[in-house]
């Protein structure tokens, strides 16, 4: 009998509703999604008076991390940078078990910030937003949900995301297979139990190299199918003792002020010299260092390393001696060393012991490059040249329509009925990454147009919830009943965000950044790569001047 894993949304019942939420049929503010943006959106906008909705289509809080409970998910920055900096109690009782948590803990955290700040009351759970609806006399927002719901809103506030929208390949046959197929952006709740099977994974991104080497220790065989060979650093992980904890907690008020004058929204910096600017011998003492620290921390090693070709190719040479001392079979080393892109324009992944799994009598890496999946049929993977890949299970690790792909699934209609879909059509056009022309009093936070991947997505969150919540009051404090970005302020933040990644070599690599992965989408590089640092200057900037680039709309 066919098992088919998909993830769904959760359990039957429809929908959950929380205790603020059969008040009125109208809000002042809608959230969309429960994730870290969207809590901290709800206790913030909250807090100032609004009545607040939230909407989430899984059965409880967590966002990606509610979805996302593959073997071995774990964040790539560090845990005690990953969380909320809002409240000083909240930082000081939470106690990280490790250096990099695992999805487990992050879902605690995020359960345990709900339950302490009060949150689940204001959302209904296992509800998605299907529309969002302007009336230009009212310049309210007519909202609906798959539950029947609809309720009108001055404000909408999207935080679904940049990586909610599951993608899975159009391969043929795939209705065929009569094995449990599961994606790791929508794992089952109860966990898949490989014992004894045959399993095949499809894809060695972030998902598929974290999930690889436990799956292994599973799994009677297990067949890894490469699509790309991507760059990965040990994590270094390790658990945090009473004495780190103390030590980090003292000293949160610097790291934090440290981390919103970063690139990417943690302590760490670059070095102060550029490449070829020192010593073989420092340079290898840097390079080592940051392998030691682990993960995507290692593309930040010197300031030219993604702008300069020889400089990245140096840091390239660096990590391809650390991987091929890991793996003992040279031909398979040739195929796990990336050669289609720079070092650090993918976003480098962190693991435990990905590459040592291919050590193992048991585990055997298919490169797709030369020799493609052709079909898959009931039993198993058939391969261009006819090799037949017999499996008990495949385990779809192909990622997500990165940046825009939630939003897509929303009906949002904005000035002249005109869908955010179709403006989008070309590439997402935003003004700071938070408003849209012809979409009064809807913002999409933490997503295209802003650092959002680009750096630690809580300190983004807090950032852009934080602008938020100052421009609502401003707008009441005199009188305003709307706010929009005028088409002039988005052409030029378009240009910008576009410029500053050309004079980088971030598109020089086919990654989701530029949503290459999705067959159809336009190669646009959607986040801001200027810095979190210098995109939190800038948006306080246009607060100051009194929301240049911005209509703001009386009463």
């Amino acid at each position: 009998m066919k098992e088919s894993i998909t993830g769904s949304p959760g359990p039957a019942a429809r929908p959950r509703v929380g205790a603020d939420a059969s008040v009125d049929a109208d809000a002042d503010v809608v959230v969309v999604g429960a994730g870290v943006t969207g809590l901290y959106a709800v206790h913030r906008l909250r807090g100032l008076g609004h009545r607040v909705r939230g909407f989430e289509r899984g059965d409880d809080v967590g966002g990606v991390w509610y979805w996302n409970r593959y073997p071995g998910a774990r964040c790539d920055v560090e845990s005690v940078d990953y969380s909320y900096s809002f409240d000083e109690e909240l930082q000081q009782e939470w106690d990280w078990s490790e250096k990099y948590a695992a999805q487990p803990e992050i879902v605690r955290y995020l359960r345990h910030v709900a339950d302490r700040f009060d949150l689940r009351p204001a959302y209904t759970f296992s509800t998605s937003v299907t529309s969002a609806e302007l009336d230009e006399e009212t310049l309210r927002w007519t909202v609906r949900t798959d539950g029947g719901e609809v309720l009108t809103a001055r404000f909408v506030v999207f935080a679904v995301g940049c990586l909610s929208s599951t993608h899975v390949p159009d391969i043929a046959g795939a209705g065929d297979f009569l094995g449990a197929v599961c994606h790791t952006g929508a794992w089952p709740r109860e966990g898949v139990d490989f014992g004894g099977l045959r399993v095949g994974v499809i894809g060695t991104g972030s998902s598929g190299i974290q999930a690889i080497p436990l799956i292994a220790e599973q799994a009677a065989h297990l067949t890894v199918f490469q699509r790309s060979a991507n760059f990965s650093i040990p994590a270094g992980n390790e658990p945090l003792d009473e004495e780190t904890r103390r030590r980090q907690k003292a000293g949160y008020a610097e790291r934090r002020r440290l981390s919103r004058l970063s690139g990417g929204g943690s302590p760490h910096t670059a070095h102060r010299s550029a490449t070829f600017e020192v010593s073989a011998e420092e340079r290898r003492a840097a390079y080592e260092e940051r392998w030691r620290l682990g993960g995507v921390l290692y593309s930040k090693t010197f300031p030219d390393q993604l702008t300069d070709p020889a400089a990245n190719d140096a840091a390239r040479a660096f990590w391809e001696e650390k991987v091929r001392g890991l793996v003992e079979e040279p031909a398979t080393a040739d195929l796990l060393v990336p050669t289609d892109h720079p070092i650090g324009t993918k976003r480098i992944v962190t693991d435990s012991h990905y590459y040592e799994a291919f050590n193992r009598d048991d585990v055997r890496l298919v490169s797709l490059r030369g020799n493609p999946i052709e079909r898959i049929e009931a039993t198993g993977v058939v391969l261009a040249d006819g090799t037949r890949v017999e499996l008990d299970a495949i385990v779809f690790a192909t990622g997500f329509d990165a940046m825009t792909g939630a939003l897509d699934r929303v009906e949002v209609r904005g000035r002249g009925g005109r869908r955010l879909k179709d403006v989008w059509s070309g590439g997402p056009r935003t003004y700071l990454g938070l408003g849209v022309d012809g979409f009064p009093n809807l913002f999409n936070l933490t997503g295209p147009g802003s650092p959002s991947v680009m750096a630690n997505v809580v300190l983004c969150a807090e950032q852009h919830v934080d602008w938020l919540a100052d421009c609502l009051a401003h707008l009441d404090e005199r009188g305003h009943r709307a706010i929009e970005a005028s088409g002039e302020a988005v052409e030029e933040w378009v240009a910008q965000c576009r410029d500053r990644a050309a004079a980088t070599l971030f598109p020089a690599a086919d990654s989701w950044y530029l949503g290459a992965n999705i067959p159809g989408k336009p190669r646009v590089f959607m986040p801001f790569i200027g810095g979190f640092g210098v995109y939190g200057e800038i948006i306080a900037d246009v607060a100051a001047s009194g929301y240049k680039g911005f209509t703001l709309i009386p009463e």
